[in-house]
């Protein structure tokens, strides 16, 4: 199986910016029984490389831990060595374009502009990360496949289990979920509505599924 397809089978990418590496790790395991199986931890996270490192063992082995919000070349290299399985960025310069290439594990390359995806596209990531997609909407996304047929992207920004249904009716393989799905804080109560959030959110996204093919192969 590749990453593209472990990424359609989990449907969501979890992303997480917790308050503390702690409570990143609990709010994944939080995520995981609920049925994620896609978690990005960002670097905004303190000591995130610690946290990726505790994830990657902890979790099923079906879950994939990555690393997101990556902006420099320096910390691929950092990611990579802690273990993430994949790297999520929000834009791609050409020098961190060359180092996620570069890199050696999946990627997704953060681009908005059809220029923007052209470029992030050119380094061969595993799918492009459109971000903000609460900026446009689904709408966009089916006029981006236009002129790439063959581009995976995962919307990313805004998206929840009220629209995100709408992203994979059009085209979306997966979607990214961050303040929606992850609290900040691994608080008991938070946790619940994560999980409640979650379920949600995935059965929304099999029931749109069942009448809508995914995107990752248009």
């Amino acid at each position: 199986m590749t990453f593209l397809d472990a990424l359609t089978d989990a449907g969501c990418v979890a992303v997480l910016r917790s308050r503390s590496a702690a409570d990143a790790v609990t709010t994944a395991h939080a995520l995981v029984e609920a049925g994620i199986r896609a978690v990005e931890l960002t670097f905004s996270v303190p000591d995130v490389l610690t946290a990726v490192d505790r994830l990657r063992t902890e979790p099923p082995d079906d879950v994939l831990v990555g690393l997101g919000s990556v902006t420099r070349p320096a910390q691929v290299e950092e990611a990579v060595a802690a273990g993430a399985g994949f790297l999520v960025s929000p834009g791609t310069t050409p020098e961190l374009g060359r180092a996620l290439a570069d890199g050696g594990v999946p990627f997704l390359a953060g681009a908005l502009t059809p220029g923007e995806v052209m470029a992030a596209a050119a380094y061969g990531p595993a799918a492009v990360k459109l971000f903000p997609a609460s900026a446009f909407g689904p709408g966009y996304l089916k006029a981006l496949r236009g002129p790439f047929p063959g581009l995976p992207f995962v919307p990313t920004g805004g998206i929840g289990p009220d629209n995100a249904a709408d992203w994979i009716r059009a085209g979306a393989p997966a979607v990214g979920a961050g303040g929606s799905l992850a609290p900040a804080d691994a608080e008991p109560a938070a946790l619940d509505r994560a999980r409640e959030t979650a379920a949600a959110l995935l059965a929304r996204i099999r029931t749109a599924r069942t009448t809508t093919p995914t995107g990752a192969t248009p």
